[in-house]
């Protein structure tokens, strides 16, 4: 809280503008003032303030990340594939955005000279029960607007990737990767250079009603910092603190974030050459998540998977990381529970597979037979935030809530509650989707 015990003509004197921005000084704590905060350093935080920016070139804008870094979490761990909208639900928020946000991707990357690669992607199906599977893949990607997709046969499939087997397959020649954190740091560049600010290692512990001060509403505070922020408006991009974030705000917790530690095998160095590009499995409807995958990275490296296993804190990426708390909490949610007894055989065996490399290397040879044990090893993992609703239904779209409290806070903020994969190729699209809501909503 904001010290008042002090001279009133010592805090008028105190107050100061440093680049443009209003700051005071209250005893040892310091209070900034700005138009926009956004809570949270991952790419979907860090584009969104640039849109913001770019727009509202006069706006004071400032972005808060708890770690020491931007990109330190999801945006930091993932797979770093440049997605082409194949997957999704025609008409859903995923679909449009990143059909959209692949194109603004390679369009920012050339702008700012980004190594990327569009090395492509096959979708294979390995058995004849996949192909109607496969069909209406291709149906739902047409839909979306996929660029130069193709429907292709086994001898085709060799062409692209000599080593693979499958019946038939999707070809994607417009799907790459890139390095995600770079690129985070490119945005952050932007929005410094924009006049934004951003504030690491402030982790928000409270939001609060502003006193006496009708034109920043809302007061942002955190025990790392004696730096007290007070905002107009405030923009939520927590990924896996999402949930808690909300609440925070006087907002419900809905839907719960359950984190999902996923866990990668790498391929070793004499065999990386079997794998140029994304081999993606044929999604099966019947299971909650993806599959094993072979992903080429920008540094010449090979992942494989990932699996999915319950992670034991919201950040834990060993399995010897462990919050009781934060276990405990995933684990009497109805959601979570609902999901593991529907699923029960499957989390059974991605936890054992979570345990011997040996369980996982039938799932690669469906793809490449010549892949052995001793070809993989251990290889980093990331946690996915997942969205569960209460009876245990993943929250498969992109989510955005407004005002869902009733206090004078809540209303003064706008919560990403959901942006998973493809979350990092949509960031620029999702970026300008926020920038148009929070001009409607904030009645700007």
């Amino acid at each position: 809280m904001l010290s008042r015990s002090i001279c009133p003509n010592l805090a008028k004197s105190s107050k100061i503008l440093q680049r443009g921005y209003a700051i005071s000084f209250f005893g040892s704590e310091k209070v900034e003032k700005f138009d926009v905060v956004v809570v949270g350093g991952g790419i979907v935080g860090a584009a969104s303030a640039r849109e913001i920016l770019l727009r509202h070139p006069s706006w004071k804008v400032a972005v808060v990340e708890k770690e020491e870094r931007l990109a330190f979490h999801q945006t930091g761990h993932n797979s770093g594939v440049v997605h082409a909208g194949i997957y999704y639900k025609p008409g859903t928020l995923k679909a449009k955005l990143c059909v959209e946000g692949m194109q603004l991707c390679y369009k920012y990357f050339d702008q700012k000279s980004i190594p990327y690669k569009k090395v492509g992607k096959l979708i294979v199906a390995t058995e004849e029960v996949e192909i109607p599977r496969l069909l209406d893949l291709h149906q739902r990607a047409m839909e979306n607007g996929v660029p130069d997709l193709q429907l292709i046969d086994g001898d085709k499939i060799q062409e692209i990737e000599p080593y693979c087997e499958g019946l038939k397959a999707l070809w994607s020649p417009h799907t790459g990767i890139v390095d995600y954190a770079l690129v985070t740091e490119h945005y952050a560049s932007d929005i410094r250079s924009l006049g934004g600010k951003i504030f690491l290692e402030y982790n928000v512990d409270q939001f609060s009603e502003t006193k006496d001060n009708s034109e920043y509403p809302v007061t942002i505070a955190s025990s790392q910092s004696n730096t007290v922020l007070q905002s107009k408006f405030v923009l939520t991009c927590a990924g896996l603190q999402s949930d808690k974030v909300a609440e925070k705000t006087g907002c419900p917790r809905s839907p719960r974030i359950v984190p999902i530690r996923g866990e990668y095998l790498l391929l070793c160095k004499e065999k990386r050459f079997m794998v140029k590009g994304n081999i993606y499995p044929v999604p099966d409807p019947s299971l909650p998540f993806l599959g094993v995958h072979f992903t080429p990275r920008m540094d010449g490296s090979v992942w494989i998977g990932p699996n999915a296993v319950l992670a034991f804190q919201r950040e834990g990426y060993k399995w010897y990381q462990v919050n009781p708390l934060e276990l405990i909490d995933a684990l009497r949610y109805p959601g979570f529970l609902r999901l593991a007894y529907q699923h029960f055989r499957y989390g059974l065996t991605e936890f054992f597979r979570s345990t011997l490399i040996m369980l996982q290397t039938p799932h690669v040879q469906k793809f490449i037979p010549d892949i052995t044990d001793f070809d993989l090893s251990v290889g980093p993992t990331g946690v996915r935030a997942q969205a569960l609703e209460m009876d245990g239904t993943l929250v498969e779209d992109f989510v955005f809530h407004f005002g869902e409290g009733q206090s004078a806070v809540a209303k003064r903020v706008l919560h990403c509650r959901n942006a998973p994969s493809p979350g990092a190729t949509s960031s620029l699209a999702i970026a300008k989707m926020i920038a148009d809501k929070i001009d409607i909503e904030f009645k700007l």
